[in-house]
């Protein structure tokens, strides 16, 4: 498997992250209980992994209600995020959103996203509060683990727990932290149901969106 190659720093457009695909891309099929990930890409460079599960198994209270290849399709995190992650995860994500006009390396797309509103904080609101290593705010108040860099080596917050969580990646003090707060995420989804007509998907959207982003099903 590749995982290093220095054009993941440089991507300007879909062509190049499609050369890279093409090129040195990953199936899912790769990916087993057992592999070691060496990630590469510009927040993390020095860090790697191995599977302890495969893909999408023995994953207990963690129950995605929306695949991680079916939210890139539809639109997320205003189409950037990932976009230098091309080699560390399975190749056939990347393609799928890229033919649906999902990626946006160029930079940050709203109008992308499924919802078309905005959902994406900049990193520094990410840091302000909390929710990266090496960082301090109410949510690392709450969970110290999660601003110790030790204990969490997910820069890019709690999707980026999610990807490498399905792939099989485990530690179990993180993993316990991170479950909780993706199983109190379901609220969102509460004050739709008790606000919205069902499927009225005008009501809320930014609500919507953001529950697509934590895989839970947003079309309700």
């Amino acid at each position: 498997m590749h995982f290093k190659d220095k054009r993941v720093l440089q991507i300007k457009s879909t062509d190049d992250m499609l050369r890279i695909l093409e090129s040195k891309g990953n199936p899912q099929s790769a990916y087993k209980k057992g592999t070691r990930i060496h990630v590469f890409n510009k927040m993390q460079k020095d860090y790697s992994y191995v599977l302890e599960e495969n893909p999408g198994t023995n994953m207990g209270d963690f129950k995605p209600e929306i695949s991680i290849k079916a939210a890139m399709e539809l639109g997320i995190f205003e189409l950037h995020y990932m976009t230098d992650q091309l080699l560390e995860f399975p190749k056939e994500w990347f393609i799928a959103a890229i033919k649906k006009g999902k990626m946006s390396p160029e930079g940050p797309d709203p109008t992308g996203n499924c919802f078309g509103v905005k959902s994406r904080l900049p990193l520094q609101e990410w840091k302000k509060k909390g929710w990266v290593p090496n960082t301090e705010g109410f949510i690392s108040k709450m969970y110290p683990i999660l601003s110790d860099p030790s204990k969490n080596p997910d820069k890019r917050g709690i999707f980026e727990w999610m990807v490498r969580y399905y792939l099989g990646r485990r530690i179990p003090e993180l993993d316990e932290v991170q479950i909780k707060r993706w199983r109190a995420f379901t609220r969102h989804a509460g004050q739709i149901r008790a606000n919205c007509k069902p499927k009225d998907e005008s009501c809320r959207p930014v609500q919507r969106q953001a529950l697509l982003q934590w895989l839970y099903n947003p079309f309700i």
